[in-house]
């Protein structure tokens, strides 16, 4: 009972730190609702394809292309936000503590980066298709749309801006061009035979994890900047992980299939 009171005690603290500006943003007060959200995505990635057995695929055709329309629109308005705000905020690529203030601009960076988290759930649906439509689902999708959540609501509860910025930023500007070719694909095989650029799309993503590893290593060797380490070691790591992940499917798709038609 003493280690249960003990994890109670440093879960009512942890919540105390939060961004007071946030707590009372839809899905901010506390980390159940979204560990709810992943517990059920996992669940519908082990069950779904065992409930699609037996049944036919779905084409969904025109709920793709109106799903990933409003994605590039969504990324779009995103990056443009995280941009222009981050111009006018005058944020430094070297170091960029988080602006706690009620500032309209630091309000505004707050703002887009819970649009930011709010994203990666409406982005669950991606997989929602793969089921539907009795494609595999990767551990590396898998793992990239259940982990996000939960990394941005901990990014939003506690950082929402500084460093963080970047990551979000050049991750809207990618699915831009990422949710484009879905949506392009979704279209079917008249446009899709012209959708040659797939792999240049694989290779834009991979760059986007080097880019926020040089610039998170950067941030992390200024040792009087004000910003969590803790944070900056977890997005180092994390986008490692990505970047070994990403890598081995490239690998498997691109260099794989080109040695087998030699």
């Amino acid at each position: 009972m003493a280690f249960l009171d003990r994890i109670s005690k440093f879960y009512d603290w942890m919540l105390t730190k939060g961004d007071p500006r946030v707590q009372n943003w839809p899905l901010m007060a506390t980390p159940g609702p979204i560990l709810t959200i992943v517990l059920f995505y996992l669940i519908a990635i082990r069950q779904g394809p065992k409930i699609m057995d037996g049944q036919k695929v779905m084409g969904l055709k025109m709920f793709k292309l109106c799903y990933n329309v409003g994605l590039v629109l969504l990324s779009a308005y995103m990056f443009y936000e995280f941009l222009v705000t981050s111009i006018l905020a005058g944020y430094s690529y070297i170091c960029q503590p988080v602006d706690y203030s009620t500032d309209p601009l630091a309000l505004r960076m707050a703002n887009v980066c819970w649009w930011y988290f709010f994203s990666k759930i409406i982005e669950l649906v991606d997989t929602l298709f793969l089921i539907l439509q009795k494609r595999s689902v990767s551990f590396l999708h898998s793992y990239h749309h259940s982990t996000m959540i939960v990394n941005w609501w901990l990014g939003v509860k506690y950082i929402a801006g500084g460093q963080s910025w970047f990551l979000a930023m050049l991750n809207t500007f990618v699915h831009v061009i990422m949710y484009s070719y879905y949506g392009l694909s979704a279209l079917g095989p008249s446009v899709q035979k012209y959708l040659w650029w797939k792999k240049y799309l694989t290779m834009l993503q991979l760059s986007q994890f080097f880019a926020v590893v040089i610039h998170t290593g950067v941030n992390m060797t200024q040792t009087d900047c004000d910003f969590p380490q803790g944070f900056n070691y977890a997005v180092f790591l994390y986008a490692i992980s990505l970047i070994v992940l990403f890598a081995n499917f490239f690998q498997k798709s691109y260099c794989n299939n080109k040695e087998k038609s030699r």
